[in-house]
Parts: C-alpha cells; sequence; structure tokens
C-alpha cells in the first residue's frame, strides 16, 4: 500500500501543494500581478521575476535548450550541456513543471551533452533530443528507465559533429511512422523517422559553403558549411531556413537537396536562432554573434530591419500572443522585448535578469504571458510580462503592413 502508484500520486500532490504555499507569493504574482506603473507610461514595460529553477546536478552546465509542451501548458524540458568545447560533460535533461518549482518531474542524463530538444506536438510524452556528440535519440518522459526509446548510431546515420537543434514534423494522418529534423555542424540537415526498432535517416540538405568566387579550392573539395540553427516555415511546410557558422541564412525545400532557393547575406558571425513569424508566412527572424537580430521578409535577399543589442545574441523566440513582439536574450545577461508595431527602433523592455552569467536560450509560455530563459550557469528563471508588453494581438494584418511598409521604403 506504501509503496503503490496510488500512494505515489499522493505524494506528489502533496508535494505540490506544500510547494504552492511556501512560494504562494510567487504563485499569486503569476496568477494576478500587474504592473500598474505601465498606465503611466506608453511604450515601455518590464519583466517581473517569478520563480527560478536550479537543480543541483546541473551545476557547471550550460542551459543549451527549453522546449515547452504543447499539451500541458505548465510542463517544460530543459537541457544541459555546454557550449564550451574545451569542457565537455555528460548532459542531462530535466522536466519541471510551474506547479513544482523545487524538483524536476522526470531526469535524464546522457553520456555527452545535450544541445538540443523538442516536444512532439500531438504526442506529448515524446521528446526527441539531440547531442554534443551527433547522437540523436527519442525519450518517452512517461517511462521510469533512464534510457531513449530510439536512438541513432554510427551505422545509422550519426552525425559527425553536434547537433545544434532537433524540431519535429507535422505530419498528415495518412502518415503513420513519427519524423524530426536535425541539423549539425557537420553540414547535414537530415530527417529522422521512427521505424518498430531504430530511427531512418535521409539527408534533406547538404549545406555547401557559398564562396565570392567559384573556382575556389574549399568549393573544389566540396566542403560543407556548419548548420546551427533551422525552422520550418508554418504554412508551406516544405520551406524552411538554415542559419550557419559563417553567417549566411539559407532558404531550402525538401523538393531540392542539391542547391538552395535563396542565400541571405547579412551577418558577420555564426547565426544562432532562426525562427519564421508564427502568425505572417513570409517573414522570419535571426539572431547572431555578431551582435544583431534581422528582420527577413523571405522574398528580399535583404534584410528589412536590423536591431542591434550591443552584445552576442544566444537566442530569439516571436510572442505566440503578439503578432509583431519577440524577446532576445544576449550575453550580458539582459532580455530585450521588442514590439514592432510600437517601435521599430528600440526595445519596449530591456532588462537585466543575471550578474555574472550569460543568458543562452528564451522561449514563450504558448498560453500565459511568460517567458523563461536560461543562462550559463544551469538556471532557469521565469518572468511574467506587463501589460505594455502583451498589449498587441494576434492579427497577421498588423505584421503584414509593417512589413509592406518596410519592403516599399527598400525599394524606394
Amino acid at each position: 500500500m506504501m509503496a503503490g502508484v496510488p500512494m505515489t500520486r499522493a505524494v506528489k500532490v502533496m508535494e505540490r501543494m506544500v510547494n504552492q504555499n511556501s512560494y504562494d507569493d510567487i504563485a499569486q504574482d503569476f496568477k494576478y500581478w500587474e504592473d500598474q506603473s505601465d498606465r503611466f507610461r506608453e511604450g515601455e514595460g518590464t519583466l517581473l521575476p517569478l520563480w527560478k529553477f536550479y537543480n543541483e546536478r546541473a551545476k557547471r552546465r550550460h542551459v543549451t535548450a527549453i522546449a515547452w509542451n504543447p499539451t500541458y501548458n505548465d510542463l517544460f524540458a530543459v537541457g544541459y550541456g555546454s557550449f564550451d568545447f574545451v569542457k565537455q560533460m555528460s548532459g542531462l535533461i530535466c522536466c519541471y513543471s510551474l506547479k513544482n518549482p523545487s524538483h524536476p518531474e522526470y531526469t535524464f542524463t546522457t553520456d555527452s551533452g545535450v544541445m538540443c530538444l523538442d516536444f512532439h506536438p500531438h504526442h506529448p510524452s515524446l521528446l526527441a533530443v539531440g547531442l554534443y556528440d551527433g547522437s540523436v535519440m527519442v525519450y518517452d518522459v512517461r517511462n521510469k528507465v533512464n534510457r531513449p526509446i530510439r536512438q541513432c548510431t554510427v551505422k545509422t546515420g550519426k552525425h559527425t559533429d553536434p547537433v545544434w537543434q532537433v524540431k519535429w514534423q507535422d505530419q498528415d494522418l495518412s502518415e503513420r511512422s513519427l519524423n524530426f529534423c536535425s541539423v549539425s555542424s557537420d553540414g547535414r540537415v537530415t530527417t529522422w523517422t521512427m521505424s518498430k526498432s531504430e530511427l531512418v535517416h535521409e539527408d534533406l540538405m547538404e549545406l555547401k559553403l557559398v564562396t565570392a568566387d567559384a573556382d575556389d579550392d574549399a568549393d573544389a573539395l566540396g566542403s560543407l558549411a556548419g548548420g546551427c540553427c533551422f525552422d520550418f516555415n508554418k504554412a508551406q511546410d516544405h520551406l524552411f531556413v538554415v542559419g550557419t557558422e559563417e553567417g549566411h541564412v539559407h532558404k531550402c525545400s525538401k523538393a531540392y537537396n542539391s542547391q538552395y532557393l535563396e542565400t541571405y547575406v547579412g551577418h558577420n558571425m555564426a547565426v544562432y536562432s532562426v525562427q519564421w513569424n508564427p502568425f505572417h508566412q513570409k517573414a522570419f527572424l535571426s539572431a547572431s554573434a555578431d551582435w544583431s537580430v534581422k528582420l527577413w521578409e523571405h522574398n528580399s535577399s535583404r534584410p528589412l530591419m536590423s536591431f542591434d543589442l550591443n552584445n552576442a545574441v544566444g537566442d530569439v523566440a516571436w510572442s505566440p500572443l503578439n503578432s509583431t513582439s519577440f524577446a532576445a536574450v544576449t550575453s550580458d545577461g539582459k532580455v530585450h522585448v521588442y514590439d514592432l508595431d510600437v517601435n521599430k527602433h528600440e526595445p519596449i523592455c530591456e532588462q537585466k535578469i543575471v550578474r555574472k552569467a550569460k543568458l543562452t536560450k528564451v522561449a514563450f509560455n504558448p498560453e500565459h504571458p511568460v517567458l523563461l530563459v536560461g543562462d550559463d550557469r544551469g538556471c532557469v528563471t521565469c518572468l511574467k510580462l506587463s501589460p505594455n508588453l502583451r498589449k498587441g494581438g494576434a492579427e497577421p494584418e498588423r505584421m503584414e503592413t509593417l512589413v509592406d511598409t518596410a519592403l516599399k521604403g527598400e525599394q524606394a
């Protein structure tokens, strides 16, 4: 009786209740806090720090990935590894809930550092993970064993360099098998299909180096560009953009695996994040180590807007609730929130969140007005947006007007 499933569930509920009492002031802020001073300042807002999620096992590790669960909007997964290639260590995956900040709900360890992860959009227990050693694997978080249900090997197409991003694909109901994509420094964008016993790979794209001189030696040797990030278009799922280590962003299609549809030249250093706008199918953002975030329209080879953040940008994310708003994190510990409908040049919030640490990742909650930021000391902080930071709505027309105006200005 003391060790059965009902007892475990009862203890878990009890632990959550105790935590809710311990963190009652933060829970109240999460639910009810509104910064009243927003009424007296136009076009400015603040971020209120709520919970901090920290695990002793994550000590000296960097937060390398954060992913919200698409079904349970209080649950999120955090990947821990190291961005410093000299100091590599084993990896850690923790799944936390906002209902219990003191301890992760599920924990898994990996032999190599975790670099990226993603929850399946329709199967909330499936978590795809990419590692520093080039492996990709799939965990079922319901399993109590510390072992993935699928894992690639050297024989089944494992990457030869770190995997920087993994993303599940939305598939038709006619497709029985689940699949996800990965991008790596080895220059391959690969799709992985879960068969009955293994992961079957197929290369979507080999990222060839783009050089000014066609007869360049590197070109002749068939060198590949290191991929850092990618994102699939929400409306045309065959289209995707890839950010590379040399600062180029390439538009690709699943239909053509030998050539780029377009190359966007604007960054001078590695592109760490690219993301399509969830409400406007032609616009996407790119964030780079060259201190800038750029807004692009995919039919134009020049950026529509460029934002200088005065420090290396670790990650950028569009708001799921506001079509013209996005957040970026920088290595000086700051979060920058922009709303292009309010101000096209300056952030409406620039706030230092951590001292003596670099912010590495940012992720908006799909439903609540909160976002998570991770740092290079293994800590994840939950922040609540003040009313001025979430004023706009999800109307695509607002973003369309912005993009059209910027395009006209460029043509003029």
